[in-house]
């Protein structure tokens, strides 16, 4: 019998979440996902020592101040990252705004815009890539004007029902709802355990799949954080998964059935469910009445605007030593 992972790639399209490219040649996934702490890690790696090498000699040759040096040579070292990453997928690569831009649509839009001309310069087009950017609703705003200039965006930290049918209503190419992260809160907000087909992230993206089909959005939905395959089985059938190269590991060692759980095609013939209202006052509103998913939409802000602050003063150590 074929493995879970194979069996998975014949319903859902199955996406990488990092930035090593190893991981990426063993398993074959369409796509691959980055984010600042995939960048972090990576750039860590004695593997990819030359990419940081060649980020911090190009930025220490521009002109502007340190801050705007360090800036440069960490946009410069995630484009590069993605740059490989496209060799070797033969779908889309995420590349992800500054997490300190989350609340701010013009400098999102104007990131965005810069990420994609960078990756112009190599010869890589905006059909390539996905432009990665928190589920705010200044985020989503921005991704609203970045689909209407035809750069596409995967609106990502979406944790809520609201934010799913506000970034469906902005015309966003893709969104990531978190799983395990929902797990995590919920595990410890009520010492429970969760089996798969219980568990609060699980359903989550489960009804934000039903909501879309049923009305008809062309959003993506790709299902990520996931803390076990269960959770992953428990969603094939989805648009899109994207998973960390242990969980691929264990998929394609694992070769048990595995059952769609998701259709597209029933979900689209079920009774539509009432809209949800996605207008500035209501977003904002409904999603301050979810403690969850406002907890960690800031939390996850927090944690790539961490990991992105060691990233730069990595960098900016180095470009002052160039």
């Amino acid at each position: 019998m074929l493995s879970k992972l194979d069996q998975l790639k014949s319903m859902t399209v199955v996406v990488a979440d990092t930035g090593d490219m190893g991981a990426i040649e063993a398993y074959q996934p369409t796509d691959c996902t980055t984010n600042p702490t995939l960048i972090l890690k990576a750039a860590e790696m004695p593997a990819y020592a030359g990419f940081v090498d060649e980020a911090v000699k190009w930025a220490a040759g521009k002109g502007g101040s340190a801050e705007a040096k360090v800036d440069a040579a960490c946009d410069r070292l995630a484009v590069t990252f993605g740059a490989e990453l496209t060799k070797r997928v033969p779908g889309r690569v995420s590349t992800e705004v500054d997490a300190d831009l989350s609340f701010d649509t013009a400098k999102s839009v104007a990131k965005a815009e810069a990420i994609i001309a960078d990756y112009a310069t190599r010869g890589i087009g905006r059909e390539r890539i996905l432009i990665k950017i928190a589920s705010t609703w200044e985020g989503i705003r921005a991704a609203e004007i970045l689909q209407k200039k035809g750069i596409d965006c995967n609106l990502t930290l979406l944790f809520s029902a609201v934010q799913a049918a506000a970034a469906a209503e902005a015309g966003a190419f893709l969104i990531s709802p978190f799983v395990g992260r929902i797990l995590d809160w919920y595990k410890k907000s009520t010492g429970q355990d969760y089996t798969a087909e219980t568990d609060p992230g699980v359903l989550s993206v489960r009804n934000i799949f039903g909501y879309y089909k049923a009305h008809g959005y062309k959003t993506i939905v790709m299902g990520a954080s996931f803390r076990n395959t269960g959770e992953i089985e428990a969603l094939a059938g989805c648009d899109r998964l994207t998973i960390a190269p242990a969980l691929l590991d264990q998929l394609a060692k694992d070769n048990g059935p595995l059952a769609r759980a998701l259709d597209a095609a029933k979900a689209s013939a079920a009774p539509k469910p009432p809209r949800i209202p996605t207008d500035e006052a209501s977003f904002r509103w409904l999603l301050n009445e979810d403690a969850m998913a406002t907890e960690k939409l800031s939390e996850g802000i927090r944690l790539f605007a961490a990991d992105l602050r060691k990233l730069k003063a990595t960098l900016a150590t180095r470009i002052e030593a160039a």
